[in-house]
């Protein structure tokens, strides 16, 4: 049932519609070297074919589970005949692009830039983590949306009326309940709701050839012989087991993220850790969690409890070593350590202040004291002159001016009473001695 044009394409309305981002670059002749990042069954690798297919290119699909360096040296080669040769363009598509490592993302940099292929990416991941930073500069990252219900029953009705791609011969009811469960389960894939529709048909011939069948009471049953009938039963049958309600796109997605961040920050390990576990047994990636707790270690229990980053980076480093199902366990220990830590949030305060001032008054002149006079140039600048050396000074600390003379008595670092910050906040006292700052009253 994979389409074989655009307009058998079901959703993606937000980039295929009129006027928007693919449809006008279609219209225009020209395709952008693309990432395509989405979750699974939303038309990633359907979309590529079509898109080659609309310019009218050559498209050679290749898996950066299964292809390395050399495989990309022969799509290349092969790329650059096509185009001498006979003038046609090639599109490059990579199923799961985020498997590259650098030296296979950096080999397709210069064949990018010079227009060799047209790059297409595929990716469940985020590109800002997988990609190569480099690479991504050199294309434009397109956000594919898991299938709305509504998108989900026009493919499902479809796949039951199309005698040749379809089970259009299969002589086939799926109940208007049937219908609802098998869209709503399917959470957005249209592979799952496909495969799901197949795996019925089965079921529900198998039932027919047994005699079982539905209840002939049932307002559901067949009113023809031969008719089989798919209904909530068989669907939830083939499904194997209820999908959690959890999208990894969509707004339970940001739910149940919101909530776990929440928990962990109210100080809850409880509520923290089911809702890391539904976001597990829903198939959220675990090392995006991971990263959230290394995020939250830092910006949330920051100095209060400097072991809290130590333990996210731990778990994470764990995980990575043993992986599922085991890498669940320094998952959970991170995150109830991370809820019952002191929480401070200075490093993201305080950043943000320095920023601010950043922002506003841009580059600010180092002062000539704290240059290094490392040339003759530098020395009769006057460069390092009355630089005070901190270690030769009692308690290796002296008093010196350290930022710009516009933002002389700044404090950007404010430490909090909690946890170990308390005793940041003695020393840091101590060693600044002095009088209100400029900017307390800001």
């Amino acid at each position: 049932m994979r389409p074989a044009t655009l307009a058998e394409f079901v959703g993606q309305e937000h980039l295929l519609g009129p006027g928007k981002l693919l449809r006008r670059a279609l219209q225009g002749g020209a395709l952008p070297s693309l990432i395509l990042w989405g979750p699974p069954g939303t038309g990633k690798t359907t979309l590529a074919r079509l898109l080659a297919g609309e310019v009218g290119a050559s498209l050679v699909a290749l898996s950066a589970v299964m292809a390395g360096v050399k495989d990309l040296r022969e799509a290349v080669a092969e790329a650059t005949v096509r185009r001498d040769q006979r003038g046609l363009r090639t599109v490059l598509f990579v199923d799961e692009i985020h498997r590259f490592n650098k030296a296979q993302q950096d080999a397709l940099l210069p064949h990018v830039e010079a227009g060799t292929i047209t790059l297409i990416g595929a990716t469940t991941e985020n590109p800002s983590f997988e990609v190569n930073a480099a690479l991504l500069s050199r294309t434009k990252v397109v956000v594919l949306r898991p299938l709305t219900e509504e998108s989900l029953r026009v493919l499902v009705d479809r796949a039951l009326l199309d005698p040749e791609r379809g089970l259009g011969r299969a002589n086939l009811r799926v109940d208007e309940e049937a219908r609802r469960v098998l869209a709503r389960e399917a959470r957005g894939d249209a592979r799952r709701a496909l495969a799901t529709l197949e795996a019925a048909a089965a079921v529900a011939e198998e039932a027919a050839a047994g005699g079982g069948g539905a209840d002939p009471t049932s307002p559901a049953s067949p009113a023809a012989p031969g008719l089989r009938v798919i209904d909530r039963a068989i669907i939830e049958e083939s499904l194997q087991r209820k999908t959690l309600l959890y999208d990894k796109a969509g707004d339970e997605h940001h739910g149940v993220v919101s909530a776990f961040i929440k928990s962990l920050r109210g100080s809850d390990p409880d509520a923290a850790v089911y809702w890391m576990a539904r976001m597990l047994e829903a198939g959220e990636d675990p090392l995006f969690i991971l990263r959230r707790m290394v995020i939250f270690a830092a910006e949330d229990v920051g100095l209060a409890e400097p072991r809290a980053l130590q333990l996210a980076v731990a778990a994470l480093e764990a995980f990575r070593f043993v992986g599922m199902p085991e890498g669940t366990l320094p998952m959970t220990e991170a995150a109830v350590f991370l809820a019952v830590a002191p929480k401070s949030n200075t490093a993201l305060v305080t950043y943000t202040a320095a920023r601010a001032d950043v922002t506003e008054h841009g580059a600010l002149a180092v002062p000539p004291h704290l240059r290094n006079a490392s040339t003759p140039l530098g020395r009769e600048l006057g460069w390092a002159e009355g630089y005070q050396y901190p270690h030769d000074h009692a308690g290796h600390h002296v008093h010196e001016v350290y930022l710009p003379e516009a933002l002389l008595g700044r404090r950007y670092y404010r430490p909090s009473a909690e946890g170990a910050e308390k005793d940041l906040a003695a020393r840091l006292g101590a060693l600044r001695g002095d009088g209100p700052s400029d900017d307390d009253e800001r």
